[in-house]
């Protein structure tokens, strides 16, 4: 067991760290569904190489797909603002998403391999990942989370005061692009792995978890979504591993019921922080 699940669970550990925190910014941004949009523009950077025979899990493709995701961190930085507006940004998200699926879509329907690309994106081979992809992802994600830990405060006062960040003078659509560009370069690392659904849920529970009993920007909130995903990921490869089911989706199963415990006990303890 140890054989097969230690490089999984390591794989595991490092999406949560950085997707954790990530999600505790997208949470107070109220963009719930960029991950998907990021996610999204990467696969269609990485399958336009399909078309001028560059392989999909390639470095060539890579760079597209960090390419495409810069074009999707402008236009979200460029679309965002501090007022209320009539086309509401989720909606412009929203709108980047199934432009890029589709897009990808048709073309990955001119691969030999279609099919499989599309599930791949899906759901991930996180069973499967080696220990060499475990380094470079943990390269990668170190080299991020460096950045973000400089600039925390310039990340924070936009996610959780843009008023107050904007009042100061600060570029907020520039450390906006910033932001997201940064967010789309972790995600072209993390949904070959893991997978979009997979990714997804790294991103949005264990904040969701956070948020339900701190105020941000709490110091706390990033402990409480990484021990959201320790509880989640350590649970659902367990099951999977016992009861030979696909891993990624008992994994985001796994999540849905610890978010549920949460929710429980902050109903039975309403006395905390958030209050």
């Amino acid at each position: 067991m140890i054989d097969l699940m230690l490089a999984p669970f390591v794989a595991c550990m490092l999406l949560v760290a950085i997707h954790g925190y990530f999600g505790l910014h997208v949470i107070a941004r109220g963009v719930i569904f960029v991950d998907l949009a990021l996610a999204q523009m990467a696969a269609l950077g990485a399958t336009t190489g399909i078309l001028v025979r560059i392989a999909p899990d390639s470095p060539a493709a890579h760079l597209l797909a960090v390419g495409a995701t810069g074009i999707g961190a402008a236009i979200f930085a460029a679309t965002r603002t501090k007022r209320v507006t009539r086309v509401p940004h989720e909606a412009i998200i929203g709108i980047v998403y199934v432009v890029a699926s589709a897009a990808a879509m048709l073309i990955v329907s001119q691969a030999p391999r279609g099919s499989e690309l599309i599930k791949d994106t899906l759901v991930g081979t996180i069973l499967w990942i080696t220990w060499p992809t475990i380094v470079k992802d943990a390269v990668a994600y170190t080299l991020i989370g460096a950045l973000l830990l400089a600039l925390r405060r310039r990340f924070e006062g936009i996610s959780f005061d843009p008023e107050g960040a904007a009042a100061k003078g600060w570029r907020v659509r520039w450390w906006d692009f910033l932001f997201y560009f940064l967010f789309g370069v972790t995600v072209t690392f993390s949904v070959p792995v893991a997978g979009v659904l997979l990714v997804f849920t790294f991103l949005v529970v264990p904040a969701v978890t956070a948020f339900l009993f701190f105020k941000p920007p709490a110091p706390a909130m990033p402990i409480v979504a990484w021990a959201t995903g320790m509880v989640a990921c350590t649970a659902g490869l367990l099951a999977s591993y016992e009861w030979d089911l696909p891993t990624g989706p008992v994994i985001v199963c796994s999540f849905g019921l610890v978010l549920v415990g949460a929710v429980v006990v902050k109903r039975f303890f309403p006395e905390t922080p958030a209050a």
